[in-house]
């Protein structure tokens, strides 16, 4: 009787491939306004889209995320893999110093950690500027101030940081 031995290596799953982002921001009445981001060839092939959008002043939106990776056919739900590793996960949102709108998270993870996938914004007076949304791979959600979406002491990997042009009128 002979005995097997597995000398495989463990490997670690592959980090996300995300090749689309789709902030899409709903107000309680009105058309939503769609931000979105594709990159199909990936890092360092041809330049990605990014479409930033227009709000509407003094109006609250609620706002979800869509990711994909396009490169594969069909192409992959990534906001799916997200949400099963939602403790791994958090998106931080950053308007410009010039944009009067600010972000609220709507989701949580199970150990009650913000995620991001889903969100409220909210917009002051007409002003334009840039919002930046940044996907972090296992950040530390205890550290100072990340859980009300601060990035500075979030640490972990960045799988997909878009800044898009906004403005409120």
């Amino acid at each position: 009787m002979t005995s097997c031995k597995d000398d495989d290596p463990i490997v670690d799953p592959p980090e996300e491939v995300i090749t689309d982002l789709v902030y899409t921001l709903s107000p309680l009445s009105g058309d939503p306004v769609t931000l979105s981001f594709s990159d199909p060839d990936g890092d360092g092939g041809n330049a990605p889209t990014i479409s930033g959008g227009t709000l509407s002043a003094n109006t609250t939106y609620t706002g979800s995320i869509v990711l994909t990776n396009a490169s594969e056919t069909p192409a992959e739900d990534i906001t799916a893999e997200i949400q099963e590793e939602d403790e791994e996960h958090q998106f931080f949102f950053s308007a410009s110093s010039g944009l009067n709108a600010t972000v609220a998270y709507g989701d949580q993870d199970a150990d009650g950690n913000p995620v991001g996938l889903s969100s409220t914004v909210t917009t002051g007076d007409a002003s334009s500027g840039t919002m930046t949304v940044t996907l972090r791979h296992e950040p530390n959600k205890n550290g100072t101030d990340v859980a009300s979406g601060d990035i500075t002491n979030a640490g972990g990997e960045t799988d997909i940081e878009v800044t898009f042009d906004i403005t409120i009128q």
